[in-house]
């Protein structure tokens, strides 16, 4: 698979289908191979390209060079190598840092935004008040599955549990806090909102244990023309917990977006 070299080290990215781009963007518990439910199914209708954020999985680099700040620059930097102007962004939880950014700062771009689990960087008061909360909720619920996925299904699931801690302990173990560390730095400013124009669906699961609903509400009323989706039963990670449920619910967004071409 290619490698893309960038400042500070390289990236891992693959392109999979025929079609519309569509690019998947991971969150901080995993790495394009999270993306496994999705990718044969989308690639069906779209070129859908994914990628290991600098820093995780297959994608190697400097450790001090692990910011949030570097995101949207290298999401552009894939699309160049893939030969790709403009794509639609799937973005989950800290790949909502890449999405939201990369599309204000490059709007031409920027076919469709979906925002799971993720403000994107924008913080609303309720937003701030579930980032007031995490520590003790992350001391409640300790491992990288007892925060990203609903409280009981790792009882329901076991196997699918078990293989989402396994990808994400292909990460070095000290890659979220880094980039979580940085996310106040990045924060989105709401007058940056006036004008965007990029059709958005943000997906929140019922129980998120990282941004709850009603916030997540917030940020879709914060951006021009946003809907919110709310998936009963899941956590965190809706893409992961109810992929059949979240599946259609995307690409029924992409469809109602149209056919959108690679170049702008």
């Amino acid at each position: 698979m290619p490698r893309l070299e960038v400042a500070g080290g390289s990236l891992h990215w693959e392109a999979h289908g025929a079609g519309p781009p569509l690019v998947l963007v991971h969150g901080s518990g995993g790495s394009a191979l999270s993306w496994w439910q999705q990718v044969p199914r989308y690639a069906r209708r779209y070129r859908v390209i994914v990628y290991d954020a600098f820093g995780f999985g297959r994608s190697a680099g400097d450790p001090t060079a692990r910011h949030p700040r570097r995101l949207p620059g290298d999401l552009a930097a894939v699309l160049d190598a893939a030969g790709i102007e403009r794509a639609a962004l799937v973005c989950q939880s800290l790949g909502g840092w890449t999405g939201l950014p990369f599309a204000l700062a490059h709007p031409e771009r920027t076919a469709a935004l979906v925002l799971s689990g993720s403000p994107g960087g924008i913080v609303t008061p309720g937003i701030a008040r579930d980032l007031m909360g995490l520590p003790e909720r992350m001391a409640r619920r300790p491992g990288l599955a007892g925060m990203a996925l609903a409280e009981d299904y790792p009882q329901r699931e076991p196997a699918r549990t078990f293989l989402y801690e396994q990808i994400g302990a292909l990460n070095p173990p000290d890659v979220i806090a880094a980039y979580g560390g940085g996310l106040a730095e990045v924060a989105i400013p709401l007058a940056r909102l006036a004008g965007f124009a990029a059709p958005t669906l943000l997906v929140a699961g019922e129980h998120d244990a990282f941004f709850s609903p009603p916030a997540l509400a917030e940020v879709a009323a914060a951006i021009p023309g946003a809907r919110l989706r709310v998936f009963a039963g899941a956590g965190h990670s809706p893409y992961w917990e109810t992929p059949d449920a979240f599946d259609d619910e995307v690409l029924r967004f992409l469809e109602g977006v149209g056919p959108w071409p690679s170049s702008s």
